[in-house]
């Protein structure tokens, strides 16, 4: 067996066995072209935000996956297509938004791209692309007449992500994006040689599409594959909390919360997720398995799985401060923590600003932030013990908070019982 086809074998082998491999036009035959040496591949981001979300994680990290074995790969920006709206995977149509706000967001998701994939090595750099190159100045007969009339229209209706929406209702408008996501393959193969397209499962439609335009359209050898839906054991959607979506972008999400999305994963999804998200060997993961096995209390897994995550999104640096948050949280010492630091903790703690003022009751500042609905109740709860001030232990009600106490100048942090955290700014 050569290097090469050693190396497809591996690749393809490592992606089995992270139950990465959903759907393939021809397994065989994309075998073989592997086998042949480096092929180039790609991967379609449509513009929807101004930034990624953990749903994108799963087809960025199988580009990073293929660069790494050698491959070639490209990440394509929908800046074109992202101005049409793909219909697939969805029950209504979506908004259209106006050609500036998709230029913003489309160059958001470039910059963001290249924290994942290598675009400055020497061999197989990573190549970005956006398909409102070809597709902005495409006009209407041209793509009627060259590309639509490849399409029949028994064809295009027959695919899932049509057939499912006959019923609610679809644009002729998104009833297009399969032509167009067909003819980004078909360009990207012509002028990039690429030879296979990746997307998720609900994809497969528009992909398959654009192998049959290639055809009827004088190309070469391609084939698509396709990634599993990712889900959740307790049927809930896979990439909410309860802020909503988890972002890639630290301003939208912080890196403490988005370490805290995935330590607080099932143990009967962490494995799962562990082959999925990271680049840990699959002998460090049955490690990790058997840990899970022996003392699921400890969560070794879920803590491994969050570090690799959060150090593939953000850093290093974002690791030690997430976990330092979390040790901190849990323990009690917020007067250990940064600003920066506690700044990041504080963003899903109701907060209460209080402007000029030296000293404030304990009971005030309760009821300011909410953590007691009375004085009543707030006198209760410091004469119980629930009530923490930075971490300490407070039992007078007549506990008065001073200029002095304040963390950084400016900030008080009551506890309420182990979990409910309450942030007091003073201005």
């Amino acid at each position: 067996m050569t290097n090469h086809s050693a190396s497809a074998s591996r690749l393809l082998e490592d992606l089995e066995y992270r139950g990465l491999i959903y759907q393939v036009t021809d397994r065989e035959g994309l075998e073989r072209k592997l086998a042949e040496g480096p092929i180039s591949l790609y991967i379609g981001f449509d513009p929807t935000a101004d930034s990624l979300h953990i749903g994108h994680l799963l087809p960025i990290t199988v580009l990073r996956r293929f660069q790494e074995a050698g491959h070639n790969v490209i990440a394509l920006v929908g800046g074109g297509t992202g101005m049409i709206g793909d219909p697939s995977g969805r029950s209504s149509e979506r908004s259209l938004n106006s050609a500036e706000i998709v230029a913003q967001w489309t160059e958001s998701l470039k910059q963001q791209l290249s924290r994942f994939l290598d675009f400055d090595r020497k061999t197989n750099p990573a190549k970005l692309v956006s398909n409102y190159d070809w597709l902005g100045p495409l006009d209407l007969i041209t793509f009627l007449r060259d590309i639509g009339k490849n399409f029949t229209v028994n064809y295009m209706l027959a695919k899932e992500s049509v057939s499912s929406r006959l019923e609610t209702g679809i644009s002729f408008t998104e009833f297009s994006y399969m032509i167009l996501q067909a003819y980004d393959f078909y360009k990207l193969h012509k002028d990039h040689g690429v030879s296979l397209q990746v997307g998720g499962s609900d994809q497969w439609g528009n992909i398959t599409a654009g192998l049959d335009l290639m055809g009827k359209m004088g190309g070469g050898e391609a084939y698509g594959l396709t990634l599993p839906l990712v889900t959740k054991s307790d049927g809930k959607k896979f990439g909410k909390s309860e802020g909503g979506a988890v972002w890639l972008d630290r301003s939208k999400t912080s890196a403490y919360q988005f370490y805290q999305f995935w330590i607080n994963t099932d143990d009967n999804d962490v494995i799962k997720f562990l082959k999925y998200f990271t680049f840990l060997t699959p002998e460090q993961i049955a490690e990790l398995e058997a840990e899970l096995k022996q003392a699921p209390e400890k969560r070794v897994a879920q803590r491994e799985l969050a570090r690799e995550v959060t150090r593939f999104v953000h850093g290093d640096e974002a690791v030690t401060a997430a976990e330092n948050i979390t040790r901190a949280l849990f323990s009690g010492n917020i007067a250990e923590l940064s600003e920066a630091e506690l700044i990041e903790a504080s963003q899903d703690m109701p907060t209460a600003v209080i402007t000029g003022q030296e000293e404030t009751g304990l009971i005030d500042l309760l009821i300011e932030t909410k953590a007691a609905p009375s004085r009543r109740q707030a006198r209760q709860d410091i004469e119980s013990g629930a009530i923490s001030v930075n971490g300490e232990r407070v039992s007078s009600i007549d506990a008065v908070i001073t200029a002095e106490q304040r963390l950084h100048g400016k900030f008080v942090v009551l506890r309420r019982g182990k979990k409910n955290y309450y942030l007091v700014r003073f201005e």
